[in-house]
């Protein structure tokens, strides 16, 4: 504990790595609204919710450099953690405005499946135990976050920024993928079509018919569960008709078990497993996505974790690596 309040000898003069993630995303995004300003349904409260986020983290930078600890790092961290679910229906705002290729998903998952595993599950599996288990799956997302980030903190905080960063930048390489591909999911798409019609094989074209529509299924399931009615009000506060492919709810806790497995605690990694495994499942349970995009999600998990976790220190390990090796054949 006195470690993490003890002033630092060498302070970071400029942003951690994760905030310059954020910040990336942030100018980037701020470019598009201002180009495509009129044919966005709410610029001007995206640009003041970019002015808050910069504010807060040049207001968090500030108070480091007056008191350069590890305790405000952590703050630092903490903040932009919370804030990731903030980021989140931002990216119905940025591709509202494109047409909506749910038809071609749905398409593609009839044809991988032969049937609609979203439409199907729930009624197959209708258990009041299943039902709760999928929801309890599906409601340990952020809380997951939490436990992986906390342990690093507390058994290995020298990896605790290098992990906040292979997170938070997971998460910022899928919001800009949400935000180029406008797929809502079946939750979205089936309400709008009607499940006879997709019980039918009819996937249509939808066009521009999210821009105003954010009707959505009701959730599957035991509707006295616990869980379920946690997912209900999350989904009420903040659910939106965006970020359907691939699943980030998968990729995400892949990567989170990945980074348990990291920590080299298997009991960790085995604790979060299940929860892992209902996760994966869930996703197209409670109709949030294509069974096709949880299997996208395992994917990008992958590809996200790899690359990101080369980076160390301002540098990415490969890289490093190969300066090291140069300078060994140079004395040689």
């Amino acid at each position: 504990m006195k470690e993490l309040f003890a002033i630092e000898k060498q302070p970071t003069k400029g942003l951690m790595a994760f905030e310059w993630v954020i910040l990336g995303y942030l100018v980037l995004t701020l470019l598009v609204i201002l180009a495509f300003y009129d044919q966005m349904a709410n610029p001007s409260s995206m640009i003041w919710g970019r002015i808050r986020v910069a504010a807060t983290m040049a207001a968090l930078w500030g108070v480091y450099r007056m008191v350069p600890c590890k305790a405000m790092k952590v703050v630092r961290a903490v903040v932009h953690l919370a804030l990731l679910s903030w980021w989140y229906p931002d990216t119905y705002e940025l591709n509202r405005a494109l047409p909506n290729l749910d038809h071609l998903f749905a398409s593609a998952e009839q044809w991988v499946f032969g049937c609609q595993p979203a439409l199907l599950f729930s009624q197959m599996f209708d258990s009041k135990v299943f039902s709760e288990l999928m929801y309890l799956g599906y409601s340990s997302y952020y809380p997951m976050i939490g436990v992986v980030a906390a342990y690093y903190l507390l058994r290995r905080p020298q990896e605790f920024e290098r992990i906040v960063f292979v997170i938070v930048a997971a998460f910022f390489i899928h919001y800009a993928i949400f935000d180029l591909l406008p797929v809502t999911g079946p939750q979205y798409y089936y309400k709008a079509v009607g499940t006879d019609h997709i019980a039918q094989g009819v996937f249509p074209n939808l066009h521009g018919y999210f821009f105003s529509h954010q009707e959505s299924m009701p959730l599957p399931g035991w509707d006295g569960g616990l869980f379920r009615h946690v997912v209900a009000m999350a989904h009420n506060t903040g659910e939106r008709p965006t970020a359907a492919f691939p699943s980030s709810h998968v990729s995400i806790t892949l990567v989170l078990l990945l980074l348990a497995w990291h920590s080299k605690s298997r009991r960790l990694f085995f604790c979060l497993l299940p929860l892992g495994l209902l996760m994966f499942f869930a996703t197209f349970y409670i109709q949030a996505h294509y069974a096709i995009d949880a299997l996208a999600g395992l994917v990008s998990g992958v590809l996200c974790y790899i690359p990101l976790m080369r980076y160390k220190g301002g540098e990415w390990t490969m890289r490093y690596a190969n300066s090291k090796h140069k300078k060994r054949k140079r004395k040689k």
